[in-house]
Parts: C-alpha cells; structure tokens; sequence
C-alpha cells in the first residue's frame, strides 16, 4: 500500500509538494501544480515504446513517470533511460496526484 500527501505551493512559492510513502521508503517529489496536472495522461505513456512524462524533481534530479504492466513508475535520474533510482505505485495513486494537482491549477 502507497501512502500520498499532496501539498501545494504557498505565498510566493508555487511548487508543491508530493509525499509517496511505502512500507520501508519515502519519497517527495516538488513540480509545480501543472507538471503534476499533466499526469492524467500516464496511461497513455509505455516503458517500451512511447515515453514518459516529465513531472517534477527528487534530490534535485528529473522525476519521470511512466505506466508498466498496469502500475505507474517513477523514474527518477538525469533521463528516462539512465535513471538512478525507481519507485514503482498504483495508477490509482497517479490519478489522486493529478486530481489534487489540478484543483490548485487556475483555469
């Protein structure tokens, strides 16, 4: 079971703040609202053939996130092919990520 805090920016600091935790590990990754909005379209996205979506960075690496056998991968390194570290979450997870994200998105 994955855990999730969304935080959004304040004041004059517009990035927010994703909490991803785990049994054993913890994860934040810090996008502006709109970078994370943009993941509702992870299903549409392929370990294998289309790519990923560029969202946000972890310990001042790319975070980059991308659908696997009906779960979400985050990818986190200076690319989607030769990333450092992955943490892998339910696609469940990935759309209340984009839904919190896109409430603070103004239209």
């Amino acid at each position: 079971m994955v855990s999730m805090t969304f935080e959004a920016g304040r004041d004059m600091d517009p990035v927010a703040t994703v909490k991803l935790c785990g049994a054993g590990w913890e994860i934040n990754i810090r996008a502006i609202p709109a970078e994370f909005a943009r993941l509702t379209g992870i299903r549409d996205t392929d370990w294998e053939t289309s790519g990923s979506i560029g969202a946000g960075t972890c310990a001042g690496a790319p975070a980059f996130w991308v659908q696997h056998e009906g779960n979400a991968v985050i990818l986190v390194g200076q690319d989607d092919e030769t990333w450092d570290f992955a943490v892998t979450i339910p696609l469940e997870t990935v759309d209340e990520i984009a839904t919190a994200a896109s409430a603070t998105v103004p239209v």
